[in-house]
């Protein structure tokens, strides 16, 4: 049977009598979720259990060892924003992450943008109230105005194709609460769960093809610039445009859109972030 991202407590949701560590439940949550990312195919030009995508240098296994080694980041990152920490605090904690992430890739960035991003899900599962505020609300709220002040990596590709092309990158995405995941990834997931309610990796597919569609993506934008960006998206435009995952022919249709993106060396990397912090809210109450 295949794993799925079960709704999980925050730790304003947990009467005090509860045995378990609300950090550590978000920390799992977040792992599984990079670890279902990976686990889904065909996702076009990217790591998965069935190839390397357009990646030379990582495999799943690469994926793998990194999410276990994020997996007590996160759940520091979730006790830290539980005692009120800023987000100097919590980028000091994403820099050892990326650390630890580095030490078990033999230096290759497999999760620095799910660091990021998830990290500050995962911030935002372990404060955030019994109302209708969404996680990403809360990040924007808690931490946005600071999320653009901090240092950037001069060896980001993301963040130098951000400024090349003009690109919001992950750092306005956070700042204004996760948009893509809320108005593309999660309606993509639940839009899929009627198309095929009993195919998890399906679901997973559309929404990725979703978000291909949709996103700047600046890891498009650092292999492919301007063109390789608007390849992409029309390629998963043209998916989506078809129906996604309710056309008979679909599986066919990604595989191929896969073939091709390998071929121009295109990976939409951020969009796989993306999946997966999708993947984390929607699996929340």
């Amino acid at each position: 049977m295949e794993a799925v991202c079960l709704p999980l407590p925050s730790a304003a949701h947990l009467p005090a009598w509860w045995p378990f560590d609300p950090a550590q439940h978000i920390a799992a949550h977040a792992e599984r979720c990079l670890w279902l990312e990976v686990q889904t195919w065909p996702k076009p030009g990217l790591v998965s259990h069935v190839d390397r995508g357009s990646h030379a240098d990582m495999d799943v296994h690469t994926f793998r060892r990194s999410a276990q080694a994020l997996r007590p980041y996160f759940a520091e990152l979730a006790r830290a924003a539980a005692h009120g920490a800023d987000m100097a605090t919590l980028r000091r904690i994403g820099v050892r992450a990326e650390h630890a992430m580095m030490s078990v890739t033999a230096g290759v960035n497999t999760h620095r943008g799910a660091i990021f991003g998830m990290g500050l899900l995962s911030a935002a599962a372990a404060v955030r109230g019994t109302g209708d505020e969404s996680l990403g609300a809360v990040v924007a709220r808690r931490w946005g105005a600071d999320i653009g002040a901090g240092p950037r990596p001069a060896d980001s590709h993301g963040v130098v194709a951000a400024h090349r092309y003009g690109a919001g990158g992950a750092r306005a995405e956070a700042a204004l609460g996760f948009p893509s995941v809320y108005r593309i990834g999660v309606p993509a997931l639940r839009e899929a769960a009627l198309i095929a309610p009993d195919d998890q990796e399906a679901m997973r597919v559309h929404a990725c093809f979703a978000l291909i569609a949709a996103v700047d993506d600046t890891n498009l934008l650092h292999r492919g610039g301007a063109e390789g960006l608007r390849y992409a998206q029309d390629t998963a435009r043209r998916f989506m445009q078809r129906g996604g995952i309710a056309h008979r022919d679909w599986r066919a249709t990604a595989q191929a859109a896969h073939r091709d993106f390998v071929a121009r060396n295109l990976s939409p990397g951020g969009s796989a972030d993306l999946l997966a912090m999708s993947l984390f809210v929607h699996g929340l109450p």
